[in-house]
């Protein structure tokens, strides 16, 4: 092998730096310059500056359905009611008795639309301009059933401008009227509720799965039918209830709904003691609860729901708030001043006739902290309609996808079925306020842009390649720069995986890497030792040392780590001692793929231990060639951020941010990165550029953006003169506050570096957690979709479906699997550097084939990717104990440091120096 091929060096570098000394790169005295902006309100996202052209034209059909505008005079009125309400159930329950009762007397014979809070919108005017109503409502819930009486207050607040709606839409007005948006999502919403179980924007049943029933006779021998149709069992005490998204959005068609398919987890509605059985998985019947089970069944059945069922049909309902400390058969009460105790079993037996079966588990404790009322599991059933929002586990979380893991036909055709099941033309409230609905999926005119080249080392016999429908393979070719090793070592955790299979699987591995075009040393520094879990960080610590005495002088490269399928917290204490204690490289592999030892799966560790020792896996080659536009012609950073959240449940534990930026200008493959903790739920990203003052120093400048560009001119030896900042994971609603905020930071990041330092940036959003879905214009041609029967990889729309008016396209630049896939929608908040729009999706479906961890396009701009695998590693250093099911692909991260430890913000670990310099996340 030639030491070009297998040096992580820049292939044929004296032609590449030929042509970076003829690039003319503009000085800092050239530089576009910018203002910071003093509000939101100067922040106005770029027009669209035209549509793209690129690629082959197609005809798709979305999942939106044409709405046409409404011809009435919409008013909106105040809602007060006392004493005040926190249930949205309650007071719609107060809102119907008052509409029922008043309708024709006072209300006009008008049909309000309600949203549950503070607002009830009409189609007309009410006859009054404030009036009071007195309600009475029996409350059913509790130990006793009492009648309440409420005051509601119905004032007129403002009419509704439909004709702003229409100019916004006619692309007159460049910000949507959100509050008559608001009015027309209410109103679609309004019969639905009665239908469903409405969660925001979601609707549920049990009855939208698969059609099963009973066909029975009465006394008379008329026919009837009795459904059993329930939701799909997923494990643990839980069901999947499929259902539907439902949204009003303004495109550039007019006014659209949006309708996606989607399924959720249900409490079972069973018995208790059923719900707790399954929970723990296993008959409780004589059997008593550990205290790890009495926490698990505590947790999970906190804020649940019940109606008793001893009662005859006296079914109340109560909400769970704890469990007895006590059994059933140990637990009494104070039943008169005298002192005298009876037991809950005795008390049930003397009063209901009720012997208590399961008498070692123990009551729950429901109604008033102060005042509990103790219930016998047995005599408690959940009640039904109560989604289930802790967390799942692995199993849930697989039983749930497959309900909506739906080839693109059969989702097609559910949405359809939604749509003319609610039968919106023939709906109350849309009849009411106007809303005419068309029930055809919208046909879209698309684009399939064409697969970058990639450009692979010449000493390959295939120098470089086009990806074919969104994938290809490293057959025949060999890496652009290949990584070294010259020393590694193997440790084992599995004691199901024997000396010789380790022997044979390290040999093979090294020689695909050699294959590949990496110098990987033919054998270990230290023989492959097999350990116990539980010492894991003494192994580590010890064998890295052994390893650095025996090559004095030189460093351990990499570290392969073989786990248990199932390793509980293993897989993070290993990246957190090897990331931050160490500075080792490490990868790590599942038992059952060291057994199996398959091709393909040797090929892509490849992939992955070649870029976090320093290689390169591929390159566009266009960007060898400088024919980027906006980004060879002046050296250009390319950024990727992102911010995950904890698990639902957990209520303290911090948000971590990631952003990682391109270093190796102008291939832009290589990317570095940093993560941070900052306070729960924070979507800002708080340590894009920090300043502090220090007694000594003066003024310290810090964050993640300006550290990262100090990288890209030590790596690259070039300033940035051009800024592209992909950040995910932003909703629409986060749009203005995230621009104002990490705009303003990139800003300051720069002019801390150099006065008058202001480079163009471009700011795209990534969304991903959207519910448009595309789909073949005919799924009896095979030619217009891929394998799974979805559109092809690198279509991308900009016309129709999407923003009136603002830099918006939906991009599938992936094949897909299975299921239907998720184009991810592009959202241009800010483009100082006037991108046009084949340009912007030109470059970003391109971005999307230089992911280094596998050979196929990916489904969101790679390094936004690299962000969130970012922010998912950093999880592992501060919360070690969470399960990582696949240890060999997913988790990744990018180069962290300390952190001075804010209110409630734990500080994360700092990586080691060897460790921030190479891609060690993938």
């Amino acid at each position: 092998m030639s030491a070009e091929a297998s040096s992580s060096r820049y292939p044929e570098p004296s032609s590449l730096e030929q042509k970076l000394q003829h690039l003319d790169i503009q000085e800092p005295s050239t530089e576009i310059q910018v203002a910071p902006p003093a509000s939101s309100k100067s922040l106005k996202s770029p027009l669209r500056p035209g549509y793209g052209t690129a690629g082959t034209p197609c005809t798709i059909k979305a999942n939106h359905f044409y709405i046409e505008l409404p011809n009435k005079d919409l008013h909106q009125y105040d809602v007060t009611i006392t004493p005040e309400v926190t249930s949205r159930a309650v007071n719609r329950a107060i809102i119907d008795q008052l509409v029922e009762l008043y309708r024709q007397s006072h209300l006009g014979a008008l049909l309000p639309a309600y949203d549950g809070r503070k607002s009830l919108y009409t189609a007309g005017p009410l006859p009054f301009l404030s009036r009071d109503f007195e309600i009475r409502l029996v409350d059913e819930e509790g130990a006793r059933r009492r009648e309440r009486v409420y005051i509601v207050i119905i004032k007129f607040a403002a009419r509704a401008d439909l004709h702003r709606l229409g100019l916004f839409l006619q692309r007159q007005l460049e910000e949507a009227p959100q509050e008559t948006l608001q009015v027309l999502d209410i109103v679609l919403r309004e019969s639905l509720k009665s239908k469903y179980n409405s969660v925001g924007r979601f609707f549920y049943s049990p009855h939208l799965g698969p059609e099963r029933g009973l066909q029975l006779a009465d006394e008379h021998g008329q026919q009837l039918h009795i459904d059993l149709r329930r939701g799909h069992p997923i494990g643990y005490g839980l069901e999947a209830w499929k259902g539907f998204y439902q949204s009003i959005r303004p495109t550039q068609m007019g006014l659209s709904l949006n309708i996606d398919m989607s399924s959720t987890a249900f409490i079972k509605p069973v018995d208790v003691v059923q719900y707790v059985e399954e929970l723990l998985d296993r008959n409780l019947t004589g059997r008593t609860l550990s205290n790890i089970d009495r926490v698990k069944i505590k947790k999970a059945l906190k804020g649940v729901k019940v109606e008793v069922t001893h009662r005859g049909n006296m079914r109340r309902r109560y909400k769970i708030f704890g469990l007895t400390e006590q059994t059933t058969q140990d637990l009494t009460f104070l039943v008169d001043d005298r002192g005298t105790r009876k037991s809950v079993c005795q008390y049930f037996s003397e009063t209901y006739a009720h012997n208590i079966r399961h008498t070692l588990l123990p009551c729950l404790q429901v109604g008033h902290p102060q005042r509990p009322n103790y219930l016998p599991m047995e005599v408690c059933n959940i009640v039904k309609g109560q989604r289930y929002t802790k967390k799942l586990n692995e199993k849930q979380i697989t039983g749930l996808l497959k309900e909506t893991c739906q080839r693109p036909k059969d989702r097609q055709e559910y949405i359809t079925k939604i749509v003319r099941n609610n039968d919106y033309n023939d709906d109350l409230y849309a009849n009411e306020f106007g809303i005419k609905i068309n029930e055809q999926l919208t046909s879209v005119t698309a684009r399939i842009l064409p697969a970058p080249r990639l450009k692979y080392h010449d000493s390959g016999e295939q120098k470089d390649c086009f990806p074919q429908v969104g994938q290809w393979n490293m057959a025949k070719k060999r890496f652009i720069n290949g990584g070294t090793v010259n020393h590694w070592m193997c440790i084992n955790f599995s004691r199901s995986v024997g000396d010789g299979v380790i022997h044979g699987f390290c040999r093979r591995l090294v020689e695909v890497c050699q294959g590949l075009g990496m110098a990987f040393a033919h054998q270990p520094v230290l023989p492959p030792l097999t350990v116990y879990p539980e010492q894991v960080e003494e192994v580590l610590k010890r064998r890295f040392n052994d390893a650095n005495a025996v090559i004095s002088g030189s460093v351990t490269d990499l570290l392969i780590v073989i786990l248990p399928d199932n390793n509980g917290p293993l897989y993070g204490k290993v990246k957190r001692i090897c990331e931050t204690e160490l500075g080792l490289i490490s990868q790590c592999c599942l038992q059952k793929n060291v057994l199996m030892g398959k091709d393909q799966y040797l090929g892509n560790l490849a992939l992955k231990i070649n870029v976090k020792v320093g290689g390169r896996n591929t390159i566009l080659f266009d960007a060898l060639h400088m024919r980027i536009p906006l980004v060879t012609d002046m050296p250009t950073i390319i950024f990727g951020a992102d911010v995950t959240h904890p698990a639902p449940g957990e209520d303290s534990s911090s948000s971590i941010a990631a952003v990682v930026a391109s270093q190796d200008w102008p291939q832009i493959t290589k990317y570095a990165g940093l993560v941070s903790a900052q306070n729960h739920r924070q979507e800002l990203i708080e340590d894009l550029y920090t300043r502090r003052e220090d007694p000594n120093k003066g003024i310290i400048h810090g964050g993640m953006v300006r550290e990262l560009l100090m990288s890209f001119r030590r790596a690259s030896g070039y300033k940035p003169l051009r800024i592209i900042f992909y950040r995910d994971g932003v909703s629409e609603g986060q749009f203005s506050q995230v621009l104002l905020y990490e705009l303003d930071a990139i800003r300051k990041a720069c002019e801390s570096l150099e006065p008058e330092y202001q480079p163009p940036v471009t700011f795209v959003v990534v969304q991903k957690r959207h519910n448009t879905r595309m789909f073949p214009n005919d799924h009896a041609n095979t030619r217009s979709m891929d394998k799974s029967g979805n559109i092809l990889p690198g279509t991308v729309v900009d016309t129709k479906i999407c923003h009136p008016t603002q830099f918006d396209f939906y991009l599938c630049s992936h094949a897909g699997i299975q299921g239907t896939s998720r184009p991810a929608h592009y959202h241009v908040l800010w483009d100082e550097n006037k991108f046009s729009a084949d340009a912007m999706q030109s470059l970003t479906n391109n971005l999307c084939y230089t992911y280094a961890r596998c050979t196929r396009a990916v489904s969101i701009v790679t390094p936004a990717y690299y962000a969130h695998l970012a922010a998912f590693r950093a999880r592992f250093y501060m919360e070690p104990e969470i399960s990582d099911a696949n240890v060999d692909g997913r988790g990744g991260g990018r180069a962290t440091r300390a952190l001075v430890p804010g209110a409630g913000i734990r500080p994360l670990p700092a990586l080691k120096e060897s460790i921030k310099k190479v891609m060690f996340y993938c």
